[in-house]
């Protein structure tokens, strides 16, 4: 006897929300590498390398404090924050940053893209945008401040702009999974890089500004509690703690895929790829800085 359950095609799990998740990472996180981010958001005032990062992604949410973007970007030095904010603030406004942002996005997403059908671009970006529609902002303060910002028109720039809602979106939640699970934003860092599927150490510390000193104390705090062993390896406690934390951001990320179905993220999942694909043949990553050479 066929029952009713078995005639309901089964949903999207958390764990085809996360293959989503992660197809359409790097459509976004190529802007961070691309020579287009400084070109454009030093043509605003602001000064090249980390400055453009931190006041591009912190813009949306207004000029906040160097308190406000330590704690949302969460693996980042304290120190190297306040290097660059408020003073960005004085140099131009986030609503011209906001501005230059989409501009150096939009080009490097379609410098990478190189011939990518524009069919494909419009098809990703409007099952993106379907997604977005049933994010909420409660807790989620980067997300929020992308959402409030009005979308772009073109293509693909509108395929940015969405992917970046459903990054940060996530990104929200698996601070709260961090905090819940006692890593802190050091110690998050440290067990991420341990995974072997981020950044190299070398990368971690240059970027998040992070000294050799403060990276040993962390690995150190973490090899007491079980998680790493003397070689900085992550323990079986440690493998665990990771899973647990992975397991609980894609439970709290899971609903804009269920919104578009299981036919409609698998359709996410493929596009996506192909694009990421494309992405990494075209140089969006320079080598050395993430471990096994890209996303």
């Amino acid at each position: 006897m066929v029952t009713v359950d078995q005639l309901t095609p089964p949903g999207v799990d958390a764990r085809l929300a996360a293959r989503a998740h992660r197809a359409i990472e790097p459509l976004h996180s190529q802007h961070y590498f691309s020579p287009e981010l400084d070109e454009h958001l030093v043509a605003v005032g602001l000064r090249p390398g980390r400055m453009t990062y931190f006041a591009g992604r912190a813009a949306p949410m207004g000029a906040v404090s160097p308190g406000v973007v330590t704690a949302t970007f969460y693996n980042f030095a304290p120190a190297l924050v306040a290097r660059h904010v408020p003073r960005c603030w004085s140099l131009a406004t986030p609503e011209q940053v906001v501005a230059a942002r989409f501009t150096s996005a939009g080009a490097s997403l379609t410098r990478l893209l190189g011939d990518t059908p524009t069919a494909d671009v419009v098809e990703l970006g409007d099952l993106l945008a379907e997604a977005c529609t049933v994010l909420a902002p409660e807790a989620r303060p980067l997300y929020a401040g992308h959402a409030d910002l009005a979308w772009p028109t073109d293509p693909v720039t509108r395929l940015w702009h969405a992917v970046t809602l459903l990054r940060e979106h996530r990104g929200d939640g698996h601070l709260m999974a961090l905090q819940l699970h006692g890593l802190s934003g050091l110690e998050a860092l440290v067990t991420h890089t341990a995974t072997g599927r981020g950044f190299t150490v070398e990368a971690a510390q240059r970027t998040r500004g992070w000294s050799a000193q403060e990276w040993g104390v962390a690995q150190d705090a973490l090899v007491a509690r079980g998680h790493l062993d003397e070689q900085g390896s992550l323990t079986e406690d440690g493998t665990a703690l990771r899973g647990a934390v992975e397991e609980a951001t894609d439970t709290m990320s899971v609903e804009p895929f269920e919104h578009l179905g299981v036919e409609r993220t698998e359709r996410v999942v493929q596009l996506a790829k192909g694009m990421a694909r494309t992405l990494v043949g075209n140089g969006a990553y320079p080598a050395g800085v993430l471990a096994g050479g890209s996303r």
